[in-house]
């Protein structure tokens, strides 16, 4: 039997699985996932359960079942592909054929010291059930600061504001904007709608270091009671401690097909790869797909396509609380209750779909 190991249950490995179970996958191939946790998680909603607005059973949907398929739950350490091995901690090394590095990411600190040990995380789902438990302990009055103003940030800012209103929340940003990979008209929207509802958004930030309970902004420190870091994220560590080229995001460089320039067996999904658009679930399904094409023709004993047509993105969708919303739909923004509404319907489909 060949071995198919796919490291890492979120979007991508998810839809590895829809598209091999349960009637693609040949007789002679069985495939291992490996997961710290035992179950798929939603991490487009993080912000949420960090925020207290959703119950940790609402990011979770279960693994398929399948005779061919087995579930490993642990950590990895490394990947050794002399060895054609993967390590893992507390537990002996899982052997592969072809193997499938979709291990996500992890917070990006820049170097500012402090950062990651005082700062709170929505990056996993154990991180950010740490950050409910900060959050939603503090009493009336406290000061929250949000560092980064990217889509996670406006997120947790938005949901944070509505359902817990005796909070201050201040919400740090570099550019002038925030959402600047967003059109002006976009961002003008969210921030209009920030100070209607009294989050305050500090532009031109530049955090210096952090100590417990204060952030130096521009080096002027700044008391708060909890700080969310939301700042940049970068591929998992595993993925940086493998000797192959990487791009300046420590991303690792890919074929068209999706795998190593010097290892046809390992492929790279997700955030952990070096690709034209920024990671996102789209992305990491529609590299899912064509990887899937890959794999089936050489197990037919046919040639893959040498490449493949570039991955069509939808576009992006951000929740400003539980009613309103932002996005943009094939080039075009959109803002208000339609956009709230077409994101709950998105991952409403997708729950009904894998669950």
């Amino acid at each position: 039997m060949k071995n198919l190991v796919i490291l890492g249950g979120g979007y991508g490995g998810m839809k590895i699985l829809s598209e091999l179970l349960p009637n693609n996958l040949p007789e002679d191939v069985k495939i291992t996932l490996v997961d710290r946790v035992p179950y798929h998680c939603l991490k487009t909603e993080y912000y949420a359960l960090a925020a207290g607005t959703i119950s940790d059973k609402e990011v979770r949907v279960d693994f398929p079942e399948h005779p061919q398929l087995t579930v490993k739950y642990g950590e990895v350490i490394s990947i050794e592909p002399q060895d054609k091995k993967v390590l893992m901690k507390d537990d002996e090394s899982i052997s592969y054929d072809d193997l499938i590095i979709g291990l996500g990411c992890e917070d990006k600190y820049h170097n500012v010291p402090g950062a990651d040990q005082f700062t709170y995380s929505i990056q996993s789902i154990e991180k950010s059930r740490k950050t409910y438990s900060a959050l939603n302990n503090l009493g009336p009055g406290s000061v929250v600061g949000i560092v980064g103003a990217g889509l996670s940030g406006v997120e947790l800012a938005s949901e944070l504001s509505e359902s817990r209103s005796d909070l201050n929340i201040k919400l740090f940003d570099r550019g002038k904007h925030i959402l600047s990979a967003f059109p002006d008209r976009l961002s003008k929207y969210v921030e209009n709608w920030f100070v209607k509802h009294n989050v305050e958004i500090i532009n031109n930030s530049n955090i210096t270091r952090v100590e417990e309970n204060t952030l130096y902004n521009n080096d002027k420190p700044i008391k708060c009671d909890v700080i969310v870091w939301t700042a940049g994220i970068q591929a998992n560590k595993v993925v940086q401690n493998m000797d192959t080229e990487k791009d300046r995001s420590g991303r690792l460089v890919i074929t068209p097909r999706h795998h190593l320039p010097n290892d046809g067996n390992i492929f790279i999904l997700g955030d952990c790869a070096s690709l034209p658009h920024a990671p996102s679930a789209q992305l990491a399904e529609g590299q899912a797909v064509q990887i899937v094409e890959v794999l089936r023709k050489r197990w037919n004993g046919e040639e893959p396509p040498a490449e493949f047509p570039p991955i069509k993105l939808k576009g992006v969708l951000g929740s400003l609380g539980k009613k309103q919303g932002f996005g943009m739909m094939a080039d075009r923004a959109i803002t208000g209750r339609v956009a709230r509404l077409l994101k709950s319907g998105i991952l409403w489909l997708y729950k009904f779909h894998n669950g």
